[in-house]
């Protein structure tokens, strides 16, 4: 029998190169995305003629959805609102819309039994911790959940996953399914959008800005391609234990100032102008680096897309956009 997964925001950044990467090995892939982060772009008009799209809002049930089915190996819950300027903006949007969301995944699942339930969050949870001296870098999962700033907008968001992987725990493994959390960090690549580091800086340079303005210069960052992110969190579907798995899924090899991205990407582009140092916004971390122990440990993961590569990827993909036929 065919291997069958449901991709909550399989329309978005991850999720799509999740789905592709499912399709290859044969999967039958289901996408259940409100398509309120791209539209039906180029990209997943393409993915449509090899998976069924359910369009809906997932702060309504998913025992409302008709046609869904139940007979699913794994779930992988991606969808949720994103992005520093987002959560700046609408924080308490964003925390009400990815519990809700989370709360409905979970139940739905509690109810119809998946094999596996992969939960997407994020590396803002450990930061804190970090930040006031409690853990030292690399950051492990069992660093205490630290908010230093607990009202600041962007606290909203690590919150919101917090709180995901608590429902998603306690509410999945009692019902005898695998519950799987990926906290990801600084994750990359083509098609992410426009409203991260990386794609930032490409836009503001191809717009000819100068002097280049580079928002938080001296902090560092260990980017992680995609492709790399894609195969940690199949990995970890994949394991067999009964128990929670928290991992981390990052790139460690790899650390990064973000002045010296920007000089890179410079390069890639061909201009010569000046970098102007901006503040990093408010709650940023000056440093985030992974502990990988538990990913390596239960799937053997190591990075294989270094930097340099994966900035060729995002500058020729920003390009391909911009191209006859792409999207603009």
């Amino acid at each position: 029998m065919v291997d069958r997964a449901l991709v909550t925001g399989g329309a978005g950044f991850v999720g799509m190169h999740l789905c592709r990467a499912l399709l290859r090995d044969g999967w039958e892939v289901v996408v259940v995305d409100d398509l309120s982060r791209s539209g039906r772009d180029a990209p997943l008009v393409d993915l449509l003629d090899h998976v069924q799209l359910i369009e809906h809002d997932l702060s309504e049930p998913l025992s409302e959805v008709a046609g869904l089915g139940t007979d699913y190996r794994a779930v992988y819950h991606l969808a949720a609102m994103v992005g520093v300027a987002r959560v700046a903006a609408e924080p308490a949007r964003v925390l009400r819309t990815n519990l809700q969301g989370t709360a409905n995944v979970a139940d739905w699942c509690a109810r119809v039994g998946p094999e596996t339930l992969l939960f997407s969050s994020t590396s803002e949870i450990g930061d804190g911790a970090v930040q006031v001296g409690l853990v030292d870098l690399p950051a492990p999962e069992s660093a205490p959940a630290v908010f230093a700033t607990p009202l600041l907008p962007r606290t909203a968001y690590a919150v919101s996953k917090l709180a995901g992987e608590l429902l998603v725990a306690h509410t999945c493994q009692p019902a005898g399914i695998r519950v799987r959390i990926a906290r990801f960090h600084n994750v990359y690549g083509p098609r992410m959008g426009h409203h991260h580091v990386i794609p930032e800086l490409i836009g503001r340079i191809a717009a000819g800005q100068d002097p280049l303005e580079v928002f938080g210069f001296e902090q560092r960052r260990a980017f992680c391609h995609v492709d790399d992110a894609v195969w940690a969190v199949r990995s970890l579907v994949d394991h067999p234990t009964a128990e929670v798995v928290l991992a981390n899924v990052g790139n460690d090899t790899e650390e990064t100032v973000i002045g010296e991205l920007a000089r890179m990407l410079l390069d890639r582009l061909g201009v010569d102008v000046p970098v102007a140092p901006v503040p990093a916004p408010a709650g940023s971390p000056a440093r985030r680096l992974p502990d990988l122990g538990v990913l390596r440990g239960l799937t053997g993961y190591e990075p294989t897309v270094p930097l340099a590569r994966g900035l060729d990827d995002c500058v020729s993909w920003h390009f391909g956009q911009l191209a006859p036929g792409g999207v603009g």
